[in-house]
């Protein structure tokens, strides 16, 4: 058995890792949306490591060990990369607060959370409050003082300056061909949304780079983004009115790249063995497909993860059985 210290120097050296690798997709969010992500990610962090110090007094545990560890950082940051930027400040406020008290520390605490943090905050803001959720900018975004304004409500809101996204267009859409949406709507751009499709490969360049360090293994990305691809192949109809989107357009719209190397991959509520964890993002990815297509959520990856973490148990003697009846 290795020492504690040893354990709590990996854990911190992996979140720094993580943070690290987000940095491009942040600056692309940043490019796109301006301001309105730097805001929620100070947000979300000053509010996770709130609610998680107020959860630690109370159980009278040491502060430092716990805070220090960048896993309330990374989930804080995941999330605030998920959420509308320009939100209103309490909608980040609560989703991180929910993620560190219902999402981590209800069940003990790092290493024992049996759901993904930063998705179950999402979660809970994406059921109370969906129109404040669907509120996402057009892509020049609100200069500092501006951005400011709306987050926490010191002006009027600007005139036409959110907009329907690409997925949302897409699975409202009843009449148009994929040729027309992707002319004449703004929320497109050459393969996906407009300017998503940029953020997308900027965050699949960063899980790569946590491939390359071995932060993870590929067996939970690759499932996803393989399965999401085969599925939106099957369904796709071409340029038709019916057309869900081709297989290019949902890897590079929505979270999907997100969801693949920093969501699926969480060590915690993931499963544990290769192949428990190759069917984990196997479900990920249909699911994503499905809640996108037919459920009632333009982006379904929040969902897809936590359905899958409940999964896990299962999976895990799935997989663990199988491999014993081939040793025998």
């Amino acid at each position: 058995m290795q020492p504690l210290e040893s354990v709590d120097e990996r854990l911190q050296q992996a979140m720094k890792l993580v943070l690290l690798a987000t940095l491009p997709g942040m600056l692309a969010l940043f490019w796109l949306y301006g301001w309105g992500v730097l805001i929620n990610l100070m947000l979300a962090s000053t509010s996770a490591l709130a609610a998680e110090a107020t959860v630690l007094q109370l159980r009278k545990r040491p502060l430092k060990p716990t805070l220090s560890d960048g896993s309330a950082l990374v989930s804080a940051t995941l999330l605030a990369l998920a959420l509308p930027p320009y939100c209103p400040w309490w909608l980040t406020v609560s989703a991180a607060a929910f993620a560190m008290v219902f999402g981590k520390h209800l069940y003990g605490g790092v290493g024992s959370n049996p759901f993904n943090p930063a998705m179950l905050g999402f979660a809970l803001v994406m059921v109370a409050f969906p129109q404040q959720m669907t509120h996402w900018p057009a892509s020049h975004g609100l200069n500092l003082s501006g951005g400011l304004q709306q987050v926490f409500g010191f002006g009027p809101t600007p005139d036409a300056w959110v907009g329907a996204t690409a997925l949302d267009s897409l699975r409202i859409n009843k009449n148009l061909t994929m040729d027309e949406l992707f002319s004449a709507n703004p929320a497109f751009g050459h393969f996906g949304g407009r300017g998503v499709e940029w953020v997308n490969l900027a965050f699949l360049a960063g899980g790569a780079f946590l491939l390359q360090r071995r932060v993870f293994s590929w067996h939970a990305p690759v499932g996803m983004l393989t399965s999401l691809f085969i599925i939106s192949l099957l369904f796709w109809n071409g340029s038709g009115s019916d057309s869900h989107g081709s297989p290019l357009f949902h890897l590079l719209t929505g979270a999907s790249m997100l969801g693949a190397f920093f969501i699926v991959t969480e060590p915690v509520s993931g499963a544990k063995s290769p192949g428990a964890r190759l069917l984990f993002g196997i479900g990920v990815g249909l699911l994503t497909y499905l809640i996108r297509t037919w459920g009632g959520y333009p982006d379904g990856v929040a969902f897809a993860v936590l359905l899958m973490n409940l999964c896990v148990p299962a999976l895990d003697r799935f997989v663990a059985a199988r491999q014993q009846r081939t040793a025998s």
